[in-house]
């Protein structure tokens, strides 16, 4: 019974953080894109901040609970709608790519930000029945804002890492490099299963957690006091 309660409260404290996390970065992409010239995702309505609009039932419910369980609340990610991009209608294709796919990292990079900013509020109000979900709600979102950047900036298509590095790399390398992109899904997989996945990123969500957490003086809700 304790266990099912601890599920639930896991659940519940990052729903509404994991949620955003994931629709947001989807929707800057769209932001970005139509700022440099494709509509793809403006007509199809994908231009949103409602994460209805956005969300993958597998993707954004089922595995990030399911990942959240079995890392008994320590980490979680997932994944909504692809935000539709038609890079070759961007002005500056090349260019502009880099800036779309960056966008994502961007919106997760802010909130987890705002979240940090939640917490620092939330320590100068009288604590009661309210104050304790809240912070605990704000450090699960820098968490999985945290995951998520870092998971998105390897440099692997078609993640947006992958398409930064397509974007900085000379023409003949860009192309090459870009040929991954079909088996890019796979191979993250595999080093997913392999365990290899977790050893790269952590030490990039810790460092970024750990800087975060000492700008805003908050470093105790992630044991770093």
């Amino acid at each position: 019974m304790m266990e099912l309660e601890h599920t639930v409260r896991l659940i519940a404290l990052y729903a509404i953080p994991g949620i955003f996390a994931i629709t947001l970065h989807e929707a800057a992409h769209g932001y970005a894109a139509r700022h440099f010239g494709d509509l793809t995702a403006y007509q199809a309505g994908r231009i949103t901040l409602n994460p209805i609009r956005h969300i993958d039932p597998m993707g954004t419910i089922v595995i990030p609970i399911l990942i959240l369980i079995a890392s008994q609340g320590k980490y979680a990610f997932g994944w909504a709608k692809p935000v539709p991009v038609n890079f070759g209608r961007l002005r500056n294709p090349k260019r502009d790519m880099l800036w779309v796919a960056a966008a994502g990292p961007g919106a997760n990079l802010l909130m987890a930000i705002l979240w940090a900013f939640v917490i620092k509020a939330m320590q100068g109000v009288p604590a009661n029945y309210f104050t304790d979900p809240v912070v605990q709600m704000a450090r699960g979102g820098i968490i999985v804002n945290a995951v998520l950047m870092v998971l998105n900036l390897l440099p692997l298509p078609p993640l947006d890492g992958g398409r930064i590095a397509v974007s900085l790399l000379p023409q003949k390398l860009a192309y090459r490099f870009a040929r991954v992109e079909p088996f890019g899904m796979i191979i993250l997989l595999v080093l997913m299963l392999l365990g290899v996945l977790g050893k790269v990123m952590w030490p990039f969500i810790a460092g970024f957690i750990g800087l975060l957490a000492s700008a805003f003086n908050i470093g105790g809700l992630f044991g770093l006091n």
